[in-house]
Parts: structure tokens; C-alpha cells; sequence
């Protein structure tokens, strides 16, 4: 007669593997709707975040230095202005946030998400010219909070600027007149 038998240790580590699993699989799949970070003055939608951050790497893309997207600077984006903005400049980048994708989608016929890179850059190239002011504001709030934060990432301040003291580096063999 051939019966599986289990011990007890076996059986609890297999129970405890599953559990486990089971815990982290929801955390695996961001399906919430909801952006990464608590806004107190913010409602973003998850899909709105993920557009942003695609904004955010357009102007900053990737090379041999990391892009916007790495660098988180969407979050970065979204708390200043939910911390930092006044209430109308809060209310302009909600509503211009919708109305850059529905003129981005307008002008190109397609979601800026689907744009490859190039298309992208020439799209943003434009928008000072064509677009309206709802978008133009929107994309000047986010531009400007963009490169601050990459300015100001620990990235750019710790590997990229080079600190040097107030007088400067001594030269011995510099040459007076």
C-alpha cells in the first residue's frame, strides 16, 4: 500500500509559503486607481500618475545619466504642487492635466502614451505655439517642477556637481603678471 505521508514541518512551511503568497500577490498588481502618494489637496487617478511620469521622462529622458521616471520625479511633481501651489494653480494642473491628454490625443491622434520618444519631443516642442492656455499652464507647472527636482535629486547633487569650497582649489603652479 503506498500512502503520502507528510510530516508536520513540511506541511506548515508549504501552509506558511502559500499564505505568504497569497499576502503579497495584491501588492504586486497596483490596480487601485490611485496614485502612489497621500495628497492632501490632490485627487489624482493612477492613470493620470503613470501619464505624468511619461511627461516627466520626455522632458528628461534616460541616457547614460537616469531619465525623470527613475528618478521619481512625477512624485516629486505631484507633492510640490499639492504642498506648494496655491489652490488655483492646484485646480489649473487638474484640469490641465486632463486637457493635455485630450489634446494630446486631439492633435496626434493617438495618447501621448503611445507616442514613441520622438514624436513625444516634437508633441511638447509645440505646445508654447498651438496649444491652448489650460495646457500651456499645465506644462509650464510641470517643466519647471521637473527640472527642479532633477536639479536638486540626490543623483545631481551627490555624483553629478562637484563641490568645491568657497575660495576655490589651490594652484601652485599658476603663473602672475
Amino acid at each position: 500500500m503506498n500512502v503520502n505521508v507528510i510530516n508536520r514541518r513540511t506541511a506548515l512551511r508549504r501552509l506558511l509559503y502559500i499564505a505568504g503568497g497569497a499576502l503579497l500577490l495584491p501588492a504586486c498588481y497596483r490596480q487601485s486607481g490611485k496614485a502612489t502618494i497621500e495628497m492632501t489637496n490632490l485627487e489624482i487617478e493612477e492613470e493620470q500618475e503613470n501619464l505624468l511620469a511619461e511627461l516627466v521622462e520626455t522632458i528628461i529622458p534616460s541616457s547614460d545619466t537616469p531619465g525623470g521616471k527613475e528618478l521619481l520625479l512625477h512624485l516629486f511633481v505631484l507633492k510640490m504642487v499639492d504642498d506648494c501651489h496655491n489652490p488655483e494653480d492646484q485646480k489649473a494642473f487638474m484640469e490641465g492635466i486632463v486637457a493635455f491628454s485630450a489634446y494630446a490625443h486631439e492633435a496626434t491622434g493617438q495618447d501621448f502614451m503611445e507616442m514613441d520618444a520622438d514624436k513625444r519631443l516634437a508633441f511638447l516642442e509645440a505646445i508654447p505655439e498651438v496649444a491652448d492656455e489650460q495646457v500651456k499652464r499645465f506644462y509650464a507647472i510641470t517643466k519647471r517642477r521637473t527640472i527642479q527636482g532633477y536639479m536638486n535629486s540626490k543623483y545631481v547633487m551627490t555624483d553629478l556637481k562637484k563641490y568645491e569650497l568657497v575660495p576655490g582649489r589651490y594652484n601652485g603652479y599658476f603663473k602672475m603678471t
